[in-house]
């Protein structure tokens, strides 16, 4: 049986690759390693085998706490694990400089110490910053990191603290960069859960700037499969961008969602936009598809609808984790709109 150790796995993205790896592999056992932040819910495991599940509450800075909980020979890390919401970031960068960055470190240092056969670092497309608006250009692999953000910045440098760990020590080592992932279980700071949250209330929904700001969705689910056949897959030393080929601007994405609902677009409202907002990502994932043998399996209309039923039938989910901080974290975005 193989071991696994995931980082974040509390989380939306990392209780999603959980719940698929134990789903597909009986012979899969995985140490989930949370802080549980705002963000991490032990909701999002509700039912997993625990034979096979081990929960762990622990910060990856807390040195002593990961190699405690960090078994010697673990097949590889999954760090998922991240402070990672952009608007948080602008209003203070400090959780994000300690977690992304030292957080990695420390993980990267325990891998080394306990012989862990490979270190995957899940990071984001927008390490690589902002396309210009309709345009022909695409992130690569060989596209420079370009952050614009305090999040990207964080991101951005834990993939080079995961690179000098590659050169200096010889850590095996994969990078997988995606971009904007949709699905169940995704805690409503981020767009398409908090349009879905807001509009099922009959609540405004706060839209930035002009609405044209463009990004790559991607179902949560596909994005799992790739960065698990990242780690069967890819070279070491190497980073795989990972998209769906699915540009769409944000309007679009709240118009389909108030369609799907059958809610009027009066419920719209535009406010200031975000500082340093990226225009667009959009990301060509020729490499993932041809090396790792991936592509997306969800088209945006069938993960779109799903998103939004499972949202729909599980409403006491949505209102826990919207109550408390969450309320007020609201407000300090965008007052009263």
């Amino acid at each position: 049986m193989k071991t696994f150790f995931v980082t974040g796995g509390a989380g939306f993205i990392g209780s999603a690759f959980i719940r698929s790896l134990l789903a597909d592999d009986p012979n899969v056992r995985i140490i989930n390693y949370d802080s549980l932040t705002y963000a991490g819910n032990l909701e999002n495991l509700a039912g997993l085998d625990e034979n096979r599940h081990v929960f762990v509450n622990g910060d990856i800075c807390d040195r002593s706490s990961v190699l405690a909980a960090l078994p010697d020979d673990v097949d590889a890390i999954f760090n998922f694990a991240a402070e990672s919401h952009v608007d948080r970031s602008i209003t203070s960068a400090d959780e994000f400089l300690r977690t992304n960055i030292i957080g990695t470190q420390v993980l990267l240092d325990a891998a080394r110490a306990k012989g862990v056969r490979r270190f995957v670092q899940i990071s984001t497309d927008e390490v690589m910053g902002s396309l210009p608006d309709e345009s022909d250009e695409y992130f690569t692999e060989s596209s420079p990191l370009q952050p614009n953000s305090p999040y990207a910045a964080s991101k951005a440098s834990a993939e080079f603290i995961v690179r000098a760990a590659i050169e200096t020590f010889g850590v095996d080592a994969v990078i997988t960069r995606c971009g904007n992932n949709y699905g169940p279980r995704q805690f409503p700071e981020k767009l398409i859960p908090l349009m879905i949250a807001n509009a099922m209330n009959d609540e405004p929904l706060p839209v930035y700037g002009d609405g044209k700001n463009v990004r790559d969705w991607i179902y949560v689910d596909d994005h799992c499969r790739a960065i698990w056949l990242a780690y069967e897959n890819g070279r070491s030393g190497e980073a795989y961008n990972i998209g769906s080929r699915n540009e769409q601007y944000n309007i679009d994405v709240v118009h389909a969602i108030l369609d799907a609902l059958g809610k009027p677009y009066d419920l719209i409202r535009y406010v200031t936009d975000r500082l340093g907002h990226d225009r667009r990502y959009a990301i060509d994932p020729t490499k993932a598809e041809t090396e790792l043998g991936w592509k997306p399996l969800t088209s945006w209309e069938d993960g779109l609808i799903g998103t939004i039923d499972w949202y729909r039938n599980n409403q006491p989910w949505v209102e826990h984790v919207r109550s408390g901080e969450y309320r007020e974290y609201y407000r300090r975005m965008y007052g009263e709109v």
